[in-house]
């Protein structure tokens, strides 16, 4: 038997972020069903910081946030273009980069393609330039997280998967990868998966619907130097774009389907809309696609993150339903997370920026 003061479900970036933050009160043990950390949700994330994701209170995380993802990002500009019918959608995205004092610039047609070329004017009545958005380094992040963690004490365990979660008067016992595990707190931080990881410990589910996304990469047009061309993004429904490198660009479609949880993969159908959706709004041709995946991004009805402590399950801690949005906010949300599991105050920096537990606090789901 394995014991530890925290036991957390799931090597992702929610996982990763918030069992660092925790190991510096306890021992804790990480417990990653795959072979390495951040194989699903997390190895699969374009990673983009930016103020284009998200409702409010997401926003908000996202600011409380940018600090540290400096340390782990590229400043990279993001491009939201508006066709004619999108105007009303752009101005209150401006808003949203008035509200959060963004380095940001309103911008025409003409702006917009010295920035990104390949636009076709029709499809860009106007934009707006953030000048302060990040790309992101995913693996840095998680593999800064996994070092944190060691620094303190705590250990990674990959390879396991978990088949059996039962509580007793000590707490939590978990049978993962053929070894049992032990801890009075247990942090679900499984993405995709959480409901699953609930069933098992006999916990109220939160409705985790997983959602497909899917992502296409092609080379960009010889000769062209795309490096510096922006993250650029419909507002509203479309495609966003964005470099790779000198060579290749990716793109996506946006999709949102409806998914099982599963180890994801790019369908046809999905390849060819993100394909056609550039083709339409870009002189970009797109001959072949260089390479194509997908990742399950996770959600709840409100599409907020669930954190906090299980009703009627002493020392079951949510950390859960982080949609699109898991790199650019684990740095504040991970803190919020921490804090739950530890019965510690809400983050005085959220409160002051308007946050509260209760928002994000799993009950609210039963409203």
């Amino acid at each position: 038997m394995h014991r530890a003061d925290m036991l957390v479900i799931g090597g992702g970036i929610a996982g990763l972020s918030v069992a660092a933050r925790l190991a510096r009160h306890g021992r804790v043990m990480v417990l990653e069903g795959e072979g390495a950390p951040g194989y699903h949700a997390s190895g699969r994330s374009v990673a983009f910081a930016h103020y284009g994701l998200g409702n409010e209170p997401v926003r908000t995380l996202t600011a409380l946030s940018m600090g540290e993802l400096a340390e782990h990002g590229t400043m990279h500009p993001a491009l939201h273009i508006a066709s004619t019918a999108d105007i009303a959608a752009l101005d209150a995205l401006e808003d949203v980069h008035r509200q959060f004092r963004c380095d940001y610039t309103r911008i025409t047609t003409a702006g917009a393609l010295a920035l990104m070329p390949a636009i076709r004017p029709e499809a860009c009545a106007a934009a707006l330039v953030d000048h302060g958005s990040l790309k992101l380094d995913t693996n840095a992040m998680l593999q800064a997280h996994a070092a944190s963690l060691r620094a303190h004490g705590g250990k990674l365990v990959t390879g396991a998967r978990v088949h059996a979660i039962a509580r007793d008067s000590d707490g939590w016992r978990v049978e993962a990868g053929g070894e049992s595990y032990a801890a009075p707190i247990l942090v679900n931080a499984a993405g995709a998966w959480a409901d699953d990881v609930a069933h098992m410990a006999g916990v109220t589910p939160i409705g985790i619907e997983p959602r497909r996304r899917t992502v296409i990469s092609f080379a960009a047009p010889e000769g062209e130097n795309v490096g510096a061309w922006p993250f650029t993004k419909t507002v509203g429904e479309g495609f966003y774009l964005l470099p790779e490198g000198r060579g290749q660009l990716l793109a996506s479609s946006m999709d949102q389907t409806p998914s099982a949880p599963c180890d994801a993969a790019a369908e046809e159908l999905d390849i060819a809309i993100a394909a056609d959706r550039v083709e339409q709004a870009t002189t970009l041709p797109i001959r072949r696609i260089s390479h194509s995946w997908a990742g399950l991004r996770s959600f709840v009805p409100d599409e907020l993150p669930v954190i906090g402590h299980a009703a009627g399950a002493q020392g079951f801690v949510w950390c859960a339903g982080q949609g699109g949005a898991g790199f650019q906010t684990a740095p504040a949300l991970s803190r919020i997370a921490a804090a739950a599991a530890l019965g510690l105050p809400f983050p005085e920096d959220c409160t002051a920026a308007g946050l509260s537990a209760r928002q994000f606090a799993p009950e609210r789901l039963d409203a």
